[in-house]
């Protein structure tokens, strides 16, 4: 069994598909949708509208690129602040036509130059937190490579978040978290032993409803698993009124955080 660490390095391989294969194998009949209509297009958000199994929906994708040139061009992965506010504003599109929204999510982070400070990098992040807690459609998301701190959770508070078998989501890099807590970056693999970054992990606090094997070679029938779950559960918060959809995931992420210590139960839903 592999270590947190070797699965890290394994989702952070050059030759693992990037979301560009998902999107072409999950949805049909894709049209492209770019722009944050603020500043600019960014290349680490690939979005469009398209049908999954029959039913419109939104997608949004963080997309590292397939060679040099073009993970340049995408920032490896790492959106900037008009990345995020392109996705809020296709969020909010599919929220006024009633089309549910996936998320597929890969991204050591968001993008940390300067030039994303000075544009509002954190206060974009935030937004898109904000917004999808209250979106009043069906929201998805599936972690197919590294699921990294705000950069992730801006497209990951949703009804469902779903992994792949060797996805990591975690707060932090397992290398920022040793350079602070051991001024040792190279300590890395006991951070991520120590931030339980792995599927099992998440599938185990609740955080993740569910962990999907791993077929590169057949990445049809893998992605034809992944689609026929994700229509299953979209026709279930369909059948939901907005109230109950709203309430639900409210009580969702309310969980998170329950722990015992010494008999006592901290962190309860309130």
């Amino acid at each position: 069994m592999m270590t947190a660490y070797e699965k890290l390095r394994t989702v952070r391989s050059a030759n693992r598909p990037t979301a560009s294969d998902y999107i072409e194998r999950l949805f049909t009949d894709r049209v492209s949708l770019c722009g944050d209509r603020r500043f600019g297009e960014d290349g680490a958000i690939s979005a469009g509208v398209g049908f999954l199994d029959g039913i419109p929906v939104t997608y949004i994708a963080t997309e590292k690129g397939k060679d040099l040139q073009t993970r340049m061009e995408n920032n490896f992965g790492c959106p900037r602040p008009e990345g995020y506010r392109k996705a809020l504003r296709l969020m909010k599109e599919a929220e006024k036509f009633r089309r549910p929204v996936i998320c597929l999510v890969d991204t050591l982070g968001a993008y940390c130059g300067a030039e994303a400070e000075e544009r509002g990098q954190g206060q974009a992040i935030a937004e898109n937190i904000l917004e999808l807690t209250g979106l009043r459609t069906p929201t998805l998301s599936l972690v197919i490579g590294e699921g990294g701190s705000g950069g992730a959770l801006a497209l990951c508070t949703t009804d469902r978040v779903y992994m792949l078998e060797n996805a990591c989501y975690s707060v932090i890099s397992p290398e920022g978290c040793a350079s602070i807590l051991w001024k040792d970056s190279a300590r890395a693999a006991d951070a991520a032993e120590a931030l339980h970054i792995t599927s099992r992990d998440m599938y185990r606090f609740g955080v993740a409803e569910g962990v999907f094997k791993e077929n590169f070679g057949d990445l049809d029938a893998m992605c034809g698993e992944i689609r026929r779950r994700m229509a299953s559960d979209l026709k279930k918060l369909r059948a939901l009124s907005t109230g109950e959809l709203l309430s639900n995931r409210y009580d969702r992420f309310r969980k998170f955080g329950i722990y015992e210590e010494n008999g006592v139960r901290h962190g309860a839903v309130l």
